[in-house]
């Protein structure tokens, strides 16, 4: 018998054991605007807004997809109500109701602004990855990036988020309206001041009134965001039907644990954050760098590594008892010693949590979409670590072990034709289908892609050298050398 598909005027009929909205969602207002209508968004910040909205009905959202419309198809039918399934030894199964529109940015684009200048909305957050901020590879606003180019060109008409922000920003100006907060929930360092730094630099070229007024009154506080959020695939959908007793055509799935700091500035507190568990800190800075070093450059390694050597998941890659070895001693040695000591955060505790996520079979997080935009993910998880490591007298051999993975999955992309998901794509793969094997012609190909190593890394003969080195002793098969945890 065919379930009935979830929707409001299904809601009523799920399973017990699943939890539903706490709210009357007829009573909620659209408070916030969300860029990046993806799965992480749906199970963490939406996740987030559910919870608020028990006691708070001003913080529905609007989420803007820049591109697909497939989320939108998918959860139109549902009235954008989705499940949001925690992976654990005891599964949970949560019905989301915090999403109430996803408007498609070129599509859309009045709806969008009309968001944006509304005077109920008062937060403004993304998930846009790194390269939906079109910076160089020096961390700053990209001038001569296509979107960029075009939004500058025809401002009313934009197709970055950087062009959506600005944009709306001005319209909110004119209008005499206060600022919307803006909230980067993406992997970037300096999130918060990065995408301000972002804005003001695209602003300056339009209206240098506009730029200031950005950076006199708007506020951009850093975030921090942590939970493993795999793929959604018909195992899972099949899951959320047979817990809910509903068909939900795009549920998400993530890991129990879940994490959000913000950093403790006035005017966060339109919302009673706290309350539904975020953490309101003065220093978001230990919180970012652990969570970027720690958990993401670990997950950078496994998965490029691990794919050289033939897993598909991370709970998999931690099972290769080899790369787990070289990834506790990564951790230890390389990526938590670069931390510096910070009250409330104890390092080792940390590190040892990070492991335990990692190895939880019940996640099963694609190593493959974990290798998504390498170009735009080494430049904050991994080359900053290294170099320190530099600065600091500190060897890189480990270090140097997942960069050089990189470039073997690079080329191993470009020999079989399939499909590389980055925004360099089409430079890399010119670069990895002319490496021949020779280990030190392959790795300078690499190296002088400017829009991945700077040079004032470049230039230092250790790091080549280091690179060099992994690169030979990795091979084509991810073999990982006895002295650093590994196979022999």
């Amino acid at each position: 018998m065919e379930r009935p598909r979830l929707s409001e005027r299904t809601l009523a009929q799920a399973r017990g054991g699943v939890l539903c909205p706490t709210y009357r969602r007829a009573d909620c207002h659209i408070g916030w605007v969300h860029f990046g209508a993806g799965a992480f968004h749906r199970a963490h910040q939406a996740y987030y807004a559910d919870r608020l909205l028990g006691s708070d009905p001003r913080w529905a959202i609007s989420a803007v997809a820049l591109h697909s419309v497939a989320a939108r198809n998918a959860l139109a039918p549902q009235d954008y109500l989705y499940g949001l399934f925690e992976l654990a030894a005891q599964p949970r199964l949560r019905l989301i109701g915090a999403l109430r529109e996803i408007l498609v940015a070129p599509i859309d684009r009045a709806a969008v602004f009309a968001r944006l200048v509304a005077a109920a909305t008062e937060v403004v957050t993304l998930t846009v990855t790194e390269k939906g901020y079109c910076l160089n590879c020096d961390g700053v606003l990209d001038a001569s990036h296509p979107d960029i180019v075009h939004d500058l060109a025809a401002p009313g008409a934009p197709r970055s988020v950087i062009g959506f922000l600005v944009e709306g920003l001005r319209r909110r100006r004119a209008g005499g309206q206060r600022p919307f907060v803006l909230l980067s929930c993406d992997n970037l360092p300096a999130n918060g001041p990065t995408l301000r730094a972002a804005l003001i630099a695209f602003a300056r070229h339009i209206d240098p009134g506009l730029a200031e007024w950005i950076g006199s009154q708007v506020a951009f506080p850093r975030t921090m965001v942590d939970s493993i959020t795999p793929a959604s695939d018909a195992e899972l959908i099949e899951r959320v039907a047979q817990m809910s007793g509903l068909r939900d055509d795009w549920p998400v799935q993530r890991e129990h644990f879940t994490q959000w700091v913000i950093e403790d500035v006035p005017e966060v507190r339109r919302a009673d954050w706290a309350s539904v568990g975020i953490t309101l800190a003065r220093d978001v800075s230990h919180y970012e760098r652990a969570k970027l070093r720690i958990v993401n450059g670990a997950h950078s390694a496994l998965a490029y590594i691990g794919l050289l050597r033939g897993r598909a998941t991370v709970a998999e890659a931690m099972a290769d008892r080899p790369l787990a070895q070289f990834i506790e001693q990564l951790l230890r040695e390389d990526l938590g010693s670069s931390l510096p000591a910070s009250a409330g955060m104890d390092g080792a505790a940390y590190r040892a949590a990070t492991l335990e996520r990692l190895r939880n079979p019940s996640v099963r997080h694609q190593l493959a979409q974990i290798a998504w935009d390498g170009s735009k993910k080494l430049p904050v998880r991994l080359l900053p670590v290294a170099a320190e490591a530099l600065a600091a007298g500190r060897p890189l051999a480990r270090l140097a072990l997942p960069i050089a993975a990189w470039m073997r999955f690079v080329i191993a992309r470009a020999r079989s034709g399939a499909t590389l998901i980055d925004p360099e794509a089409e430079q890399l793969l010119r670069v990895g289908a002319a490496c021949t094997d020779e280990p030190q012609r392959d790795v300078g190909r690499f190296l002088a892609v400017r829009e991945i190593f700077p040079p004032h890394l470049v230039s230092v003969p250790a790091f080549g050298q280091a690179l060099l080195e992994a690169y030979r002793a990795l091979g084509a098969n991810g073999s990982i050398p006895a002295a650093l945890g590994g196979d022999a």
